[in-house]
């Protein structure tokens, strides 16, 4: 596999059960997660996608990213781009962005692969370098192939004794209709069919299961993250959120909303795990099917 990602150098954490690639210079980001044996990148490639802000080009690039909620511009898109610093850890690696001018706000990432499985540990941390208190939560994007089934699992027991009180919500933006086909909903689970459709579809919820999940042609990829429902969260009180449009699937998952004071840092933590050789239907019933024996 080339050391490079479309001209910009890359490195890599490999063992026998995965390849994982993150940019040398720009980021923090992974641009590609392999499975042993194959040729396939789980994460989608877009190296010349970007969105235009008065801070100038922010490149989406594909991959797997850490932002800061609440989404605001041109806030969120401060470029990263260039002065990466890269440091060897136990078994990893870290990835040290510089200090945002604009926000003052410093990203790291640290990346582990599990030893024994398919799977990574992803350690983001934002570290608040200004001379002002922030409130933000670390945010965890990664962008994926459209094809596949995107699962949210929802809580379907009380959670309160006599059960009078509310158990789950779900969020819409703008641009998300709720007669979209690309939408499923049940009890247990909400889906999405990552199709190329336009307007795009972003859903969000307050997941109390710590898990989402994404299956397609073979793979099941799962994020993992502790919930914690009794914080604040932004947009509405998420902690998981799906975004589809017509050329890729974001599967987010974000802390609570923490009031950083000058010098300190907060850290959110994603488990990867990667099932290789899952069914890939398209349907509710077809992915309750396929991940049935897994524990999940």
């Amino acid at each position: 596999m080339a050391d490079d990602f479309y001209g910009l150098p890359t490195r890599s954490l490999e063992n026998r059960h995965l390849r994982l690639d993150y940019l040398a210079e720009a980021g923090p980001r992974i641009v590609r997660l392999v499975l042993a044996g194959s040729d396939r990148n789980l994460l989608i490639e877009l190296p010349n996608v970007t969105l235009p802000t008065s801070i100038g080009k922010f490149y989406l690039r594909g991959g797997h990213r850490l932002w800061h909620a609440p989404e605001a511009t041109p806030r969120s898109y401060a470029p990263d781009d260039a002065g990466l610093v890269i440091a060897e850890t136990e078994g990893g690696v870290r990835l040290l962005q510089q200090t945002e001018a604009i926000t003052g706000i410093r990203k790291s990432l640290d990346v582990r692969l599990n030893p024994d499985r398919p799977g990574a540990t992803l350690r983001h941390h934002l570290q608040n370098e200004g001379i002002w208190p922030v409130e933000l939560a670390p945010w965890g994007i990664t962008m994926l192939p459209l094809g596949g089934l995107a699962i949210l699992p929802q809580q379907q027991g009380p959670l309160d004794a006599a059960g009078l009180l509310p158990n789950r919500h779900l969020v819409l933006w703008p641009y998300t209709r709720w007669q979209d086909p690309r939408l499923q909903l049940a009890d247990d689970f909400v889906a999405i069919r990552a199709e190329p459709l336009l307007p795009p579809c972003k859903v969000g919820y307050l997941n109390r299961r710590g898990w989402v999940a994404y299956l397609n042609q073979g793979v099941l990829f799962v994020k993992r993250f502790s919930p914690r429902p009794e914080e604040r969260h932004a947009d509405f009180g998420c902690n998981a959120e799906f975004y589809c449009n017509d050329q890729f699937l974001e599967m987010e998952s974000l802390a609570p909303l923490t009031h950083l004071e000058p010098g300190q840092s907060v850290e959110h933590v994603e488990a990867w795990e990667l099932y290789p050789g899952v069914d890939s239907p398209r349907t509710l019933d077809g992915a309750r099917a396929a991940i049935e024996n897994l524990e999940l």
